[in-house]
């Protein structure tokens, strides 16, 4: 993955692997392998958030709408339909082809979190992190293959920000200007992409200020600027043109806050450490963590003092030294901060008491500060080994030594119950999706009323043959991020209604048609029931 050694081979030099880079390699490719595997068989289970996505790439393809936000939403950018909309454009609409761009981006992050680790670390510190980062129960590999925004593009783009950083403070980038100014493109990228990288971005900023603090008063920062404005210009135009109330930082304020009753900092800080830090990291399946799996969540702040303490030491034994010796430690102190920034929103947030198994994937940025709280543990383990510590040193070497062998045990066994035992569930709720798709595209009806989790994934895996429109379980209208489908199954002489069997929305639907539930067209496919009454049903109006 890395070159670090040339070979002379016929006059020319030849870059060879060294055994670190060989074997990090090892580990990078059998973690995307794992994936694709995964990939392919639509595991984890899709979802009608994903599907959104997935018929935004769709319309793209078609030269339809060029959304740059959700539909349905102002603040979370639509790059990865954009990623997607050629391959939908070629293949058609499908969960692996929707996925393989995440699949794509998740190589990269292996690569440049590799090359990271190794100019700020060491070469076998970072083939360690790399096979860490090759497992991945459902938690993890949720937030890396599904297409639901935001996480899987804005950590590459963070990684090869600091990596311009590392090479304009050490001096081999030459384009310099032009490095400075893609930095700002990312930036940009990032922010119309996903808000939750924010603290990332703004250590990375002041780390690239530190480094080329100097030239970012000339052309270089205008290039940064310019870069900046370049990447974030769709969100910009969108919300120059949307109306009151309808801006980005609107609508974002008050999906984040939740009216009643505020929970107490210590609930917070219980989900977020306890359950959150842990679920981020995939020490713990994805209906919660057990107690044994929790250590994790009480040491990560203990890890994070540990780093930033390492970082502030190995950067006051530099001073004086060439800026391209001191910036390993001014990038790792940027990643222990994004770390603590990150975490800290976190908890701010009421979700991170109420809902913590919902909501860790907004933690899963923390895996860019991997190599930053791991590398206290490795030092400290790797000077016990040499044998030049005292007694407390190698009491401390071999207690950092058990605790990455827990690390490393933990998320393998976790991993290996996931892959044996996890994806039956998601393969059988897949392939009721999809018969349910299958039925409704041959025999119909082609305009039907869903439930939220039922109709945009329908509307997908028909490639848009069938119409759904979305109700609550009440039968009045829910949420219905694309506007024109409502309309079209509102047209409908004679719209269809798909449930699942004994939902909330089955049993008040057979209440309301009384004496025509049973005489009206119904049949079961794949755990639902399809009612196709003989007049319409719309009792919202």
């Amino acid at each position: 993955m890395v070159v670090s050694h040339p070979e002379q081979h016929r006059g020319r030099r030849r870059p060879r692997l060294d055994r670190p880079a060989l074997v990090a390699l090892l580990f990078g490719l059998a973690g995307v392998v794992y994936r694709l595997v995964l990939t392919l068989f639509t595991v984890p289970v899709s979802n009608s958030d994903e599907a959104t996505f997935g018929l935004a790439a769709l319309h793209i393809a078609r030269g339809r709408e060029h959304p740059v936000f959700l539909y349905g939403q102002h603040y979370m950018g639509m790059l990865e339909s954009y990623l997607a909309a050629p391959l939908v454009a070629v293949a058609g609409p499908s969960w692996p082809v929707l996925r393989l761009p995440m699949l794509a981006l998740y190589a990269v992050f292996l690569y440049l979190i590799h090359r990271l680790t190794r100019r700020l670390c060491t070469p076998w510190f970072a083939a360690f992190v790399v096979g860490l980062l090759a497992l991945g129960p459902e938690r993890v590999v949720r937030d890396q293959l599904t297409v639901v925004g935001g996480r899987p593009e804005v950590k590459p783009a963070v990684l090869l920000m600091l990596l311009i950083t590392v090479g304009l403070a050490a001096g081999t980038v030459h384009r310099r200007r032009l490095a400075v100014g893609l930095f700002g493109l990312l930036v940009g990228l990032a922010v119309w992409s996903d808000w939750l990288i924010l603290p990332y971005l703004a250590v990375a900023g002041l780390a690239l200020v530190w480094a080329v603090r100097r030239e970012v008063l000339g052309w270089s920062g205008l290039l940064l600027v310019a870069g900046v404005v370049v990447g974030v210009a769709p969100m910009i135009v969108d919300n120059l043109r949307a109306g009151p109330g309808d801006d980005s930082l609107t609508v974002f304020r008050e999906v984040s806050t939740k009216a009643g009753p505020q929970p107490q900092w210590s609930d917070r800080i219980r989900g977020g450490l306890l359950e959150g830090v842990p679920l981020a990291h995939g020490l713990c399946p994805v209906d919660g963590c057990g107690r044994w799996q929790q250590w994790f969540g009480v040491l990560y702040p203990v890890l994070l003092v540990a780093g930033a303490a390492l970082a502030v030491l190995a950067y006051r034994r530099a001073a004086g030294a060439p800026r391209g010796e001191r910036v390993g430690p001014v990038v790792q102190l940027a990643l222990i901060v994004g770390a603590a920034l990150t975490l800290l929103s976190y908890v701010r947030s009421p979700l991170a008491a109420t809902s913590p198994l919902d909501n860790a994937r907004y933690l899963s940025v923390l895996q860019l500060s991997l190599p930053a709280v791991l590398w206290p543990l490795w030092v400290a383990a790797l000077t016990a080994w040499r044998g030049t510590s005292s007694v407390l040193g190698r009491f401390t070497g071999a207690l950092s030594a058990a605790v990455l062998a827990a690390l490393t045990v933990t998320t393998l066994v976790v991993t290996v119950l996931f892959a044996a035992t996890g994806t039956a569930a998601s393969r059988t709720e897949e392939r009721q999706a999809r018969e349910l798709a299958a039925a409704l595209r041959a025999d119909g009806p082609h305009e039907v009323y869903g439930d939220y989790w039922t109709c945009n994934r329908l509307i997908f895996n028909t490639d848009e043959s069938v119409i759904c429109g979305v109700l609550d379980g009440d039968l009045s209208p829910g949420q219905n991020r694309y506007r024109p489908y409502w309309r079209q199954v509102g047209r409908a002489e004679r719209p269809g209604y798909v449930v699942a069997v004994d939902s909330p929305m089955d049993r008040r639907l057979r209440r309301l048609l009384a004496d025509r539930a049973d005489a009206s067209p119904v049949r079961e496919v794949g755990g639902y029931r399809v009612y196709h009454p003989d007049t319409p049903v719309r009792p919202w109006r």
